[in-house]
């Protein structure tokens, strides 16, 4: 299959336009996108400008959701604003927090789906991993999510407003009149929750423009990481269109190994997908990309298998971030030793890359790496069922 085959999907996506007849949510509008429902509403067009910075302003920075504490706008034009959007937000049906300090939020979207979205706190920093769809097409053997149907594509503002729930638990808007307060709790933002982001391009492409604004929540290009397992068309869009950091999903070093443990392998293979991701961080202005690498016992372990992924990735920036296998009920496989993931380790280190040993957080709330699955979707198949259909 070719770079260049269409991207399809049996997937319902959310329109992007404005609805009609009723209150357009604000949330996940982008600053064009909010521009034009302002003028829509009754905004002068010689006022949008303004009106848009104020508003995105109130939403984004101080995360007000009341019209009426928009106190720099005039009574008649809160009341305006009032009868026409609203700043929602998904519903927060859990919040579990785990021994190591990690919360797994399960939230609520529109048409009653649920997602997962997880904070991991770190010394001196936060990292917030948000999801993009409802379930996954992907059906990574190895992955928990990947036993979910795929039920739809998450909206920018179902995106955009993660970020914000979380903001709202850890209490980390500012306080109007205090001094300036330059510590952020959720520092980092990682498209590595439910879902295969680069499916969902539009949406994601929406959301990070807004989670980008220096004038609202501000996160850095380089505060943000994409994981994709490959897809390879839209891998030079993300690099001009989002510009953040990238990171892929990588897992094994042959394409018999690969296809089973990442199956979108057999429509763009390791050779494709490694060509794409060459110019990446000369068009992103990337510093490098990460490869993500979970340790799978007697499957893609073996120095056989470290000396061939440094060979692979010669000539790209990178570094190779090593996962410790996090076991689901019904996963086929187990993890590998610490031994083996150290010497493993110690052969790409040895090449000359970084390679991080990731620590398993949130193991006890399952909320690791590839554990993410929603409430209503835990139906587990036997770990003897998962086994006959992956092959391994």
């Amino acid at each position: 299959m070719t770079a260049t085959a269409p991207i399809t999907q049996d997937v319902t996506t959310l329109p992007r336009n404005l609805p009609e007849g009723g209150p357009v949510n604000i949330v996940g509008l982008t600053r064009e996108e909010l521009s034009a429902a302002l003028i829509a509403a009754g905004t002068p067009e010689r006022q949008a400008k303004m009106r848009t910075g104020q508003v995105w302003q109130w939403v984004y920075h101080w995360g007000v959701r009341d019209f009426a504490q928009m106190t720099n706008l005039a009574k008649d034009y809160r009341a305006l604003l009032a009868r026409n959007f609203v700043i929602s937000l998904p519903e927060v049906v859990t919040r579990q927090i785990s021994a190591d300090g990690t919360r797994k939020y399960l939230i609520r979207i529109a048409g009653g789906h649920e997602v997962e979205t997880v904070y991991i706190p770190e010394e001196g920093r936060g990292t917030l991993c948000v999801s993009s769809q409802v379930g996954c097409t992907l059906t990574c053997s190895f992955c928990h999510t990947g036993t979910q149907k795929l039920v739809r594509n998450l909206t920018a503002g179902e995106i955009v407003g993660q970020l914000m729930l979380a903001r709202d638990d850890l209490g980390e808007w500012p306080e109007r009149g205090a001094p300036k307060d330059e510590t952020r709790l959720v520092s980092n933002l990682v498209l590595m929750g439910m879902g295969e982001p680069l499916y969902n391009f539009e949406n994601v492409r929406a959301a990070m423009k807004v989670v980008m604004d220096g004038e609202g929540l501000s996160l850095s290009r380089r505060r943000i990481t994409l994981s994709t397992s490959g897809v390879v068309p839209e891998i030079a869009r993300t690099a001009t269109e989002i510009g953040c950091q990238l990171a892929v999903s990588f897992h094994a070093t042959t394409d018999e190994v690969r296809d089973i443990l990442v199956p979108i392998n057999k429509r763009w293979n390791i050779r494709t997908l490694l060509d794409a991701l060459r110019d990446y961080p000369n068009l992103s202005n990337s510093e490098r990309i990460t490869f993500e690498y979970v340790m799978l016992d007697g499957i893609n372990d073996s120095d056989a298998d470290a000396r061939r992924l440094v060979k692979l990735i010669a000539g790209i920036p990178a570094k190779i971030n090593l996962i410790p296998f996090n076991e689901w009920p019904g996963a086929p496989y187990r993890r590998s030793s610490p031994e083996r993931i150290a010497a493993f380790a110690d052969i790409i280190y040895k090449a000359g890359y970084a390679s991080p040993i990731r620590t398993p957080r949130g193991e006890d709330i399952m909320a690791a790496c590839g554990q993410l699955k929603s409430a209503t979707e835990r139906a587990r198949k036997s770990r003897a069922q998962i086994a006959a259909e992956t092959g391994l």
